[in-house]
């Protein structure tokens, strides 16, 4: 959705933010206006600010939590490297987390629980024959597998066959 909800978002520069309409006369309380406009653009010096309670009460206990590690070393490397890099630093890093584990756990998932004869659930992986065209070596392909080994599942390399 969009930031104004559908609503066209209106400016609070006013026909003063376009430098042709203040070439065209403003008047004195329009000046007024625009130069307290021009100072409140202006930060302090101490801005941004960051509130913890702010942040403590828009952010989800669960994502506290799985945020804090990251957090505090970045926080203890911020000195060091700056809070801009390190803020940058602590974003790739924990992106780059999530890819290992998903990596990882998929690894995991197809090595540990693979479909075989011993139980239903699991990926079934199949290779198909490959593609042998007329001209290349081994044209027509002839498989080597015989009438026993289809829906085989891994039956045959288990202790249980004789």
């Amino acid at each position: 959705m969009a930031q104004t909800a559908g609503v066209k978002p209106m400016t609070i520069a006013g026909r003063v933010a376009v430098e042709r309409e203040r070439c065209l006369g403003m008047t004195d309380a329009e000046r007024s206006w625009r130069k307290q406009w021009l100072k409140d653009q202006v930060l302090a010096p101490h801005e941004p600010v960051h509130v913890e309670e702010y942040y403590r009460e828009l952010t989800n206990p669960i994502r506290r939590f799985y945020r804090k590690p990251l957090d505090v070393i970045f926080n203890a490397l911020a000195p060091a490297l700056g809070s801009e890099r390190a803020m940058t630093m602590r974003y790739f890093t924990g992106k780059l987390g999530l890819i290992a584990i998903g990596i990882l756990g998929t690894h995991y998932y197809f090595k540990y629980n693979g479909n075989d004869w011993s139980k239903q659930g699991g990926w079934r992986v199949m290779t198909t024959k490959p593609t042998v065209l007329p001209g290349q070596p081994g044209f027509p392909f002839k498989s080597t597998r015989t009438h026993t080994d289809y829906a085989d599942r891994g039956f045959k390399k288990s202790a249980l066959y004789c």
